[in-house]
């Protein structure tokens, strides 16, 4: 920590500059202070010679918007990024207090192995969030990972912040040299999530010892060895030496996916091990000091620019100032070497002037050898791929455009490059493919920087059955955070929203080049949904009989057919509706704010309406508070209505006293089929007055119970409950009253759920409890594995309860006996129980929570694969912040979030 430089800007917007933290190649780390001074912050400014650059501009502005989309858990995501106007583009994020990994290991040599176990599980959550999205993160170095008190912190993502080198050329070209590249890249094939597992191997295991494996000594001679030899790990911890030696295997397939080496090295989840400390001694009492004199300088600000050496030195840069050649202030001796060589791109040019392509972008050196395609983006089969900064993107998460509007483009043939669409359409040259690249000894070679996503523009309006553009699979695959996610090179259609073109009689899925999912990432949705931009966002989503998903919003409810992805129809008259249940084989059953509706599954149109204020004899203006819940053709639901009593007749001598108006709320059974009430029976109103809210916690053959929502109750039941909850079981012939009572000390908000054998299970404390009803013994007692755990709502499914809770924890035990089989973290961010879904096989359990899906194998609880719809990534973008929900069908989950849904196969 130093003063800043008399030359450099003492304020970035509302942040003022109390010290300079440290240098990479492309960027100054600035400590600075808000409007509030004790509100730390951290502000990367760009250096001034990349600052003019549009590509740098571009490129840093991506990469801090993938920052903010995965933040959480271990990443800090930013408070406020500004890459546009004439100054230097910056991005500011909140400040913790501690040193780069490189920083710790020249000040102290190697970490002990129990730090660097958490310090891999740490990074490996947040790849896996990372990949989760469909983007590969390029950005691990020793100088981008931090070591703070509570656990590991990444800084970059993407190449900038990794980047070795940096520098801005002619014509707008921005040259990156990363320090760490892999097999796969040095043979000319593309970087995948692997590829982010093979330098977590060598960050880990130069933690691990002091040195890089592989890395050492000249560029080319390391390009050789990690093309060629094997790792020498003779220094690392035992326990820790398989681990590593599986990321640094040549072959991508043969590495660990990012959340095994998280589970691998602590399945208990980094946090949970670091709570207790982690570093060592000397770097913690490191850490600290840097916090304490951070903390000094946000009390006296005048004294920012007078900071001594002596206060908090930087254990690297104190003695070996910062220079073109050592951007870091790094001694040479131990720091990790670099090797790789340019990653070239261009800057976007304003439309409809057409940009230079990849080929203009190679360092002058390499001419006049034609420019091999293995130094160009690839898809799958090998062709090249134009620049494409300057054409609109369509909006999704991990898909990109399949073929371009009118640009279908064909499937390769196999063994051959896919054909070539013709980019004269979009303003670019036409490109012949390039010759095959022959084998030799591994050379440093430039590698294309990824482009990154530019704004969207509105999708296309129906599922494209060509295969990817160069451009759309370009952007999933390199550029990260929007564009088409590869796995096993299945190709499957995209939709979004209205589509004009009827399907035939029978519609097919997209179509398949075969081939399996890579390992750890979501499998290739057979279609995916777009909600229309001119459409609410959707209120609910339901599946009717397994052929429609039926979702509403507040202007109409819309069919999409299940097996295409293509919207059918929508009908104003759904608008606000909930559930979507099926009412015999021909009606799909909706319910309104003022009225029960009976819409035709072939076209929408209503079939049956049943209003509320007077289709339920003796409660004229009945209005509807919830649908509790529904079996077959029979749903349950509360509704209330207000009615005058009648003032009793005066005494003699007495005035006549006066009418009164009072709400009576019913708990209803109704047939959705038989379109008839079936029974209603008085329940408590409750707090307003208005029918209460009841919570489904069993269906039973005999009974359903109930439990209200905590909120409705009236402030005597509040007091009367005693802060604990109260069940209710109504017998589903007639709705009398079966039982009421409570169980053990289950709060009046614990989750609880019932099975059809009697069993109510119920978290009690910091633990699962298993309740017979109606009588209340505990037959057993799951206790929390981590200090506050409190479980979440539970799952039944045959003989199994599948558990989850707040610390994102998810597990499977023997409905009889409570006892665990399995429990496994879904390393989600944040606190909150996932909610949890299985397949219609039952061999899979999938995980829904606010920032991600994760899916398991319910006979072992290995985890499968990850799911996160990060959105819109356009700068005019819908922010998305609703959680996900998942619907099962045969062998399929929608998953849906926000607009976008997405049919995946499942087992």
């Amino acid at each position: 920590m130093e003063a800043p430089r008399q030359d450099e800007p003492r304020r970035f917007g509302p942040y003022t500059v109390l010290a300079r933290l440290r240098e990479t190649a492309a960027a100054v780390q600035y400590l600075a202070h808000g409007t509030d001074p004790a509100g730390l912050v951290v502000v990367t400014a760009a250096r001034p010679g990349l600052a003019a650059s549009p590509a740098f501009r571009h490129r840093f502005d991506a990469e801090a918007r993938l920052a903010g989309r995965v933040a959480g858990g271990w990443v800090d995501g930013p408070l406020e990024t500004r890459a546009d106007g004439a100054d230097a583009p910056w991005t500011a994020a909140p400040y913790v207090p501690a040193l780069t990994l490189a920083e710790a290991i020249e000040a102290a040599g190697p970490l002990p192995g129990r730090a660097v176990r958490i310090l891999g599980a740490g990074l490996a959550e947040t790849l896996s969030r990372v990949h989760a999205t469909g983007a590969v993160l390029h950005g691990l170095a020793p100088g981008t990972v931090l070591l703070a008190e509570d656990g590991p912190r990444l800084t970059a993502f993407g190449p900038l912040g990794a980047a070795a080198e940096a520098s801005a050329g002619p014509g707008g070209r921005l040259s990156v040299r990363l320090g760490y590249l892999t097999p796969e890249q040095l043979a000319g094939e593309e970087a995948g999530p692997a590829s982010d597992l093979f330098v977590l191997g060598l960050l880990l295991a130069y933690a691990a010892t002091g040195t890089t494996p592989l890395a050492d000594g000249p560029p080319a001679e390391a390009a050789d060895r990690i093309a060629q030899a094997a790792p020498e790990l003779g220094g690392v911890p035992d326990e820790l030496r398989d681990l590593i030696a599986r990321c640094l295997a040549k072959d991508p397939a043969d590495r660990p996916t990012a959340g095994t080496v998280a589970a691998d090295l602590a399945l208990e989840g980094a946090s949970a091990l670091a709570a207790s400390g982690w570093l060592p001694e000397g770097l913690a009492a490191a850490v600290a000091e840097q916090g304490a004199e951070a903390r000094r300088l946000a009390a006296a600000p005048e004294n920012s620019v007078s900071i001594k050496n002596a206060s908090v030195e930087n254990p690297v840069s104190d003695q070996y100032p910062v220079s073109d050649e050592n951007p870091s202030g790094a001694r040479g001796a131990s720091a990790p070497k670099s090797y790789g060589d340019v990653w070239d791109a261009v800057a976007p040019a304003p439309r409809p002037a057409p940009e230079p392509d990849i080929q203009d972008a190679v360092p002058p050196q390499h001419e006049p050898t034609p420019v091999p395609a293995w130094q160009q983006p690839t898809v799958a089969g090998g062709s090249t791929v134009p620049d494409a900064s300057g054409v609109p993107d369509t909006r999704t998460t991990q898909l990109g455009a399949i073929g371009q509007p009118g640009q279908p483009a064909p499937p390769a043939q196999q063994g051959q490059p896919a054909p070539w669409p013709d980019q004269s359409a979009y303003g670019y040259p036409q490109q012949q493919p390039q010759p095959p690249y022959q084998h030799q000894a591994p050379q440093p070679v430039p590698v294309p920087l990824p482009p990154a996503p530019i704004p969207n523009v509105a999708p296309p309006a129906e599922p494209r059955r060509s295969g990817p553009s160069r451009r759309g699979l370009l952007f999933g695959a390199v550029g990260g955070v929007a564009g088409l996610l590869v796995g096993g090179g299945t190709l499957y259609a995209l939709t979004s929203g209205d589509d004009d073109d009827k399907p035939g009689p029978d519609p097919k899925p997209a179509p398949t080049s075969g081939g399996p999912s890579v390992a750890g990432v979501a499998p290739q949705p057979q279609w995916v949904y777009n909600h229309p931009d001119s459409d609410p966002l959707p209120r609910t989503a339901a599946v009717w009989k397994n052929r429609l998903l039926v979702l509403t919003d507040d202007s109409q409810a819309s069919a999409v057919d299940l097996r295409t992805g293509r919207r059918l129809w929508q009908n104003a008259d759904g608008a606000k509706g909930q559930a979507a249940l099926a009412a015999g084989d021909e009606f799909c059953f909706v319910a309104t704010p003022t009225e029960f509706l009976w819409l035709s599954a072939k076209d929408g149109k209503a079939a049956h309406r049943v209003p509320f204020s007077d289709g339920f004899q003796g409660v004229p203006g009945m209005t509807i508070r919830t649908l509790i819940g529904s079996e077959g053709a029979t749903i349950w639901f509360t509704g209330s209505h207000r009615t005058t009593v009648k003032a009793p007749k005066p005494k003699k001598g007495q005035k006549p006293g006066k009418d009164q108006q009072v709400v009576k709320s019913y708990l209803f059974g109704y047939d959705i089929v038989q379109r008839k009430e079936l029974w209603r029976t008085p329940v408590p109103n409750a707090v307003g007055p208005i029918a209460p809210v009841l919570r489904l916690i069993a269906i039973r053959p005999d009974a359903v119970v109930v439990r209200q929502e905590r909120l409705t109750l009236t402030p005597a039941d509040l007091k009367a409950a005693k802060n604990k909850g109260v069940f209710r079981s109504y017998d589903r012939k007639t709705g009398k009253v079966q039982w009421t009572r409570q169980f053990g000390n289950v709060n009046l908000g614990g989750a609880a759920v019932g099975d059809k054998d009697g069993m109510l299970y119920a978290a009690e404390g910091s633990g699962l409890r298993a309740f017979e009803t109606p009588g209340g013994k505990a037959r057993w007692t799951l206790k929390a594995t981590t200090n506050g755990s409190v479980f979440g709502p539970s799952l039944t499914a045959g003989d199994v309860l599948y558990t989850t809770n707040r610390n994102h924890m998810v597990g499977a035990v023997d409905r009889k006996s409570g006892k665990p089989a399995w429990q496994r973290s879904t390393e989600a961010a944040g606190t909150g129980s996932a909610v949890l879904s299985v397949s219609s096989t039952g061999d899979t359990l999938l995980a829904a929570d606010t920032g991600q899906v994760t899916v398991f194998s319910t006979s072992d609880g290995k985890r499968l694969w990850k799911f996160q719809d990060i959105g819109d990534q356009g700068p005019e973008g819908e922010t998305v912040n609703a959680g996900y929900q998942v619907l099962t069908y045969d062998k399929t989950a929608v998953v849906r979030r926000g607009r976008n849904a997405y049919a995946f196969p499942v087992a």
